[in-house]
């Protein structure tokens, strides 16, 4: 504390700084040792009922369900009646309730539905045409909803005795990563948003992050402490890599954001925000962790900024790394915070009182004493609590994993009692593999939401927990001084694995382990035997990995090692490992082929790809029976893909091997083949409207206004899945492939370049008798990139081709 006061002494900032500092950490110290025998429920019920305060009326949420039910299943408008209904119908709980309608059904209802929001009414709906009609619900680009099997109007199947009431064991169900707006919906219009928002509210997701259009708020704001439009085109990151500028990774890259952009953003962000608010859901909004233009140190001299270090960048280029982060500790950082708040409320309205903020998530503090980072703390949360009164710090619990060497128990309680009781939230991120909740004592007290990660870089991989997912949320909320509030879904990228979701989502109304045995014929409309034994194997295989390694795709189709395999993988210089390093707004959170030792790449398997070859082969038999099935379309696709993509690490390193012993003939037989898979995956992948290389580049462009924007947003998006971030004529960006994707159009246009031209160095290799020239092969591969890059070539919008003939042509080819 002394050193925030001799800060603030040194800026000449007047005493009421002091006074308010100094009270403030007496309050908190008054707070933190008050006795903790009260609930967590008691801890934020205050919130609770402030927010539900803030919700729509009943009628404009009936009405919001209504038309929920309007686009998803407009042929049973008239078949359902909404009712909002009073927590205490439900035990002070949030709830649905499902009943027959007690009045004339001709041409009318047939179902009543109550529910204490929109979005209950939602979940509601959901639940009863999945467990009373046999229906299904996913993403579009996973296949979609499957409808078939709802009864028509005035068939619908009636509920026993007096229906069915689901209660939310716990009140949250949170939703979004912070960086899914750049994965995911970076190229979003209002009208995928809308169909986003319904799906969210049949999931029974009441507390979403809302992050869209934030860049215009931090124009306005800045603006106010003179800085200008031009200090912000150095701050701000293109479309593509908002999501790590708004942390302070890097800037510049990929920008600057046009005038179009920040108002398009702004007011599709009007439009998101009030969806959800008639749905009833509590949105999250973001606020001020510290990061800051570079002017801003101009601009106040004797601010407590520091100059971050390198992220990620291949020679530490200060164009694109190096942000400046101002310290929690001086008086600035709580008048910009301020300010933030207080202009999205003025833009907003009064929509929230909760707000994410993750200052330390990256940065760790500059010193351990916890007297210090309780006082950083508690100026973040003033930042907040000074613009709204009724502030919930919403904070990112990663760093107390992936940085466990500095947040020891001792610094943990420090920051996580800083703040008033009730006032924090901390999200379990990686709960459904590294939960945080069970080794710090509950997060020492604080309300947590257990947390599903799951995905990484929006990366296209068969992967899962269920058995974690479906006990998880259970064993936490039931164990001893649980102060669990919530569930969410914190997953970097979506439209993936649908199954996982499904599982997940429900977790916000179980109080017991998701029945798995209706999931396949709810998924197809119908029951196919051979797909029930399928996915009795993919249960326990693809969708049970236990082996703690999180799930990053590196297949070596996708993601091609950088590497001289003359020598030992794991034998290369320093430099050369760190270029398979990538993290993403934590530290150490690493995913590299290093995470098995070998003497060659690994890429992650944790199953018997036997045992999923066996699966694979009972889906094509199912073929005849669910043909016309968009949901069997995708899984068939997406499980073929996946057997054949682990194939292909087989037949690379067979390639490998057969280098290593100088034998041109086996290195010409893997070597081909290798290529081979590539053509053959591409053609099965554009069989399926959903992996198609051509949607993305087309919604990027759809969003421009002007020839200059589109071509800004085309290399956006064909840059961040593929180079991601800077290179060097002889070095590929250390985070190359991180956001890689299965994509028809991207294998073929880009992956199989690249691995045609590495293996055409070998063979020279080879025939000369001569080392491997790696650095040629890098010139001449990054070259090849960066034009792609900038590329203007056109991709197929529309499936190609017969999926279940491709298939079953390609399993007779390779797995028969």
């Amino acid at each position: 504390m002394a050193v925030a006061i001799i800060r603030i002494l040194n800026n000449s900032l007047t005493m009421k700084f002091i006074i308010g500092d100094v009270l403030i950490i007496i309050f908190i110290l008054f707070i933190t040792r008050l006795p903790q025998s009260f609930s967590t429920t008691e801890a934020i019920q205050p919130s609770l009922t402030r927010l539900d305060s803030k919700r729509s009326s009943p009628s404009v949420q009936e009405s919001a369900a209504k038309a929920v039910l309007g686009r998803f299943l407009p042929t049973h408008l008239h078949s359902f009646h909404f009712k909002i209904v009073s927590k205490d119908v439900c035990g002070g709980q949030g709830c649905f309730l499902i009943e027959n309608y007690d009045g004339p059904t001709e041409n009318g209802p047939e179902i009543l539905i109550k529910g204490t929001t929109a979005v209950e009414i939602a979940s509601g709906l959901h639940w009863y045409i999945k467990y009373f009609c046999g229906a299904h619900v996913s993403w579009d680009k996973t296949g979609g909803v499957q409808l078939a099997s709802v009864p028509k109007p005035g068939s619908l199947p009636l509920v026993k005795d007096s229906g069915v009431l689901i209660q939310r064991p716990v009140p949250w169900n949170y939703y979004q990563n912070v960086v899914t707006s750049s994965y995911s919906y970076v190229w979003w219009d209002w009208e995928r948003w809308e169909k986003e928002i319904d799906w969210m509210a049949l999931q029974g997701i009441n507390l979403p992050l809302a992050f869209s259009g934030q860049e215009a708020i931090w124009q306005k704001v800045f603006m106010g402490f003179n800085i200008s439009m031009e200090d912000l085109n150095d701050f701000f990151g293109g479309p593509a890599f908002l999501a790590w500028a708004r942390m302070g990774n890097l800037h510049t890259w990929g920008g600057p954001l046009s005038k179009n952009w920040l108002k398009q953003q702004l007011v599709l962000q009007k439009k998101i925000l009030s969806r959800m608010l008639e749905l009833g859901m509590t949105p999250v909004l973001p606020s001020f962790s510290g990061n800051v233009p570079a002017a801003l140190k101009t601009i106040f001299p004797t601010a407590n900024i520091t100059r971050l270090g390198d992220w990620n960048t291949v020679d530490s280029d200060p164009r694109w790394c190096s942000t400046y982060l101002l310290n929690p500790s001086d008086p600035l950082f709580v008048e910009i915070g301020e300010a933030f708040i207080k202009m999205q409320i003025k833009e907003y309205g009064d929509v929230t009182d909760i707000y994410n903020c993750d200052t330390f998530n990256e940065n760790s503090p500059p010193t351990n004493d916890t007297t210090y980072i309780s006082s950083l703390g508690a100026a973040v949360y003033k930042a907040m609590s000074n613009g709204d009164k009724d502030a919930v710090w919403l904070m990112q619990g990663w760093l107390f994993y992936s940085d466990s060497t500095f947040w020891k128990p001792p610094q943990m309680k420090a920051l996580l009692h800083s703040v008033p009781v009730g006032k924090m939230i901390v999200l379990d991120l990686f709960a459904d593999v590294k939960p945080i909740w069970a080794t710090s004592s509950q997060f020492y007290g604080t309300p947590y939401v257990w947390c599903l990660l799951h995905n990484f870089g929006g990366n296209i991989e068969m992967y899962g927990t269920l058995d974690a997912i479906s006990s998880g949320p259970v064993d936490a909320r039931i164990s001893k001084n649980s102060t669990m509030v919530g569930v969410g879904m914190c997953m970097e990228g979506i439209e993936q694995n649908p199954v996982v979701y499904e599982f997940m989502s429900e977790m916000a109304f179980r109080k017991e382990k998701v029945p798995v045995l209706t999931y396949t014929h709810r998924r197809y409309g119908k029951s196919v035997q051979q797909i029930k034994e399928a996915w009795a194997i993919l249960y326990h295989t693809v969708y049970n990995c236990t082996d703690g390694i999180a799930d990053h795709n590196i297949d070596f189709i996708v993601k091609f090692p950088d590497w001289d395999p003359s020598i030992n993988f794991g034998s290369r210089p320093s430099k050369l490992n760190s270029m398979h390093t990538f993290r993403s707004r934590t530290r150490s959170r690493r995913f590299s082929f290093q995470e098995r030792s070998s003497d060659l790449p690994q890429a992650h398997l944790w199953y018997s790809t036997h045992e999923v070859v066996n699966a694979l082969k009972l889906f094509l038999a199912a073929g005849n029976d669910l043909a016309g099935s968009l949901t069997y379309r995708y899984d068939l696709v997406d499980l073929t893909r996946q057997v054949l993509s682990k194939l292909a690490n087989q037949v690379y390193l067979d390639a490998i091997n057969a280098f290593r012993r100088k034998d041109v003939k086996a290195l010409n037989i893997h070597s081909q083949k290798f290529i081979q898979l590539i053509k053959d995956i591409d053609v099965l992948l554009a069989s399926d409207d959903n992996f198609l290389l051509g949607t993305w580049l087309e919604s990027a462009k759809l969003l421009a206004e002007n020839p200059s924007e589109m071509r800004q947003y085309e290399w956006n998006a064909r840059t961040q899945v593929t180079m991601w971030f800077d290179t060097t004529p002889t070095n590929q960006s250390k985070l190359h492939d991180h956001a890689n994707k299965f994509w028809s159009g991207l294998l073929e246009g880009y992956y199989l370049p690249r691995a045609s031209s590495y293996f055409s160095y070998l063979f020279k290799s080879l025939e000369k008798n001569e080392s491997f020239k790696l650095v040629e092969w890098r010139k001449q591969w990054i070259s090849f990139s960066n034009k792609w890059q900038a590329g203007l070539e056109l991709y197929p919008v529309k499936a190609q081709g017969n999926f279940l003939t491709i298939a079953k042509a390609l399993f007779d080819k390779y797995l028969s």
